[in-house]
């Protein structure tokens, strides 16, 4: 079976920078692939793209060594079973809660006895290998979104369910329902001891910790304070940001 390079760099202690797929297009897709990130997201929470098209984008990643994620729209079993049929190496589920929540989504994400995720790896066999089936259990990411009061404060409880590999940090709903004023790259000293609460449980449970960022200075910054994954913007943005400089650098040259 096709290695997770995500897992195998987190054992060794390292960090990987994630891509984030807002756009509906293989070719977005495909050009995302080849500048370097170590993986990819396509999100079905707040993107714009449906499941066929994520197939397609999902062909066009496997054009590269970069590994094909997606954040499912919720803590839904049958989304989370066919986006890994698919072909997906990992999930990040959203609103994950409470302890009842995690073993819920990690159950969809794992096979009998472990789990209950249904059998029927159409083109996940296609991507990993012929022997997916016997060894998906080991590279299949379960990583569960910390984003709210209560899930701070079920942190423990969350962290000790047994197949859970990581957390990813919502920067924007954890602000949120903390009452915090800003929706990324968090600074209120309120919102820095929530982070970092996060991030000691997280190594005393020896689970990854992740999180989506507005800014490489930011990610950086997380990964120095232990974050193993991080994600910087995403293509939508990136391609805003872009645009922007560039015609302001056209503005700013004319004489």
């Amino acid at each position: 079976m096709r290695e997770n390079r995500l897992l195998q760099t987190w054992a060794g202690g390292g960090y990987t920078i994630n891509g984030w797929l807002h756009l509906p297009s293989s070719f977005a897709a495909e050009v995302m692939a080849h500048q370097g990130w170590e993986s990819l997201t396509i999100d079905f929470q707040h993107g714009v793209l449906d499941y066929a098209t994520a197939v397609t984008m999902l062909q066009a990643i496997s054009t590269t060594d970069t590994v094909p994620l997606a954040r499912v729209s919720w803590n839904s079993p049958a989304e989370i079973m066919r986006l890994l049929d698919a072909g997906c190496y990992g999930i990040i589920c959203p609103m994950v809660n409470n302890r009842a929540d995690a073993e819920r989504f990690v159950g969809a994400c794992r096979y009998p006895p472990r789990g209950y995720r249904s059998f029927g790896p159409t083109r996940a066999m296609l991507y990993a290998g012929a022997d997916y089936p016997e060894f998906a259990d080991r590279h299949v990411i379960t990583m569960a979104m910390i984003e709210t009061v209560e899930a701070v404060e079920n942190l423990d409880d969350i962290l000790s369910v047994d197949g859970l590999d990581a957390i990813y940090i919502g920067p924007a709903d954890l602000s949120q329902t903390f009452g915090g004023t800003e929706r990324s790259d968090l600074t209120e000293p309120r919102m820095v001891d929530v982070l970092d609460r996060i991030l000691e449980a997280t190594r005393r449970h020896n689970v990854v910790a992740g999180i989506y960022t507005g800014s490489a200075a930011y990610a950086a910054m997380m990964v120095n304070k232990g974050a193993q994954f991080v994600t910087v913007q995403s293509d939508w943005r990136l391609m805003a940001a872009a645009s922007r400089d560039a015609i302001a650098a056209v503005r700013a040259s004319v004489t």
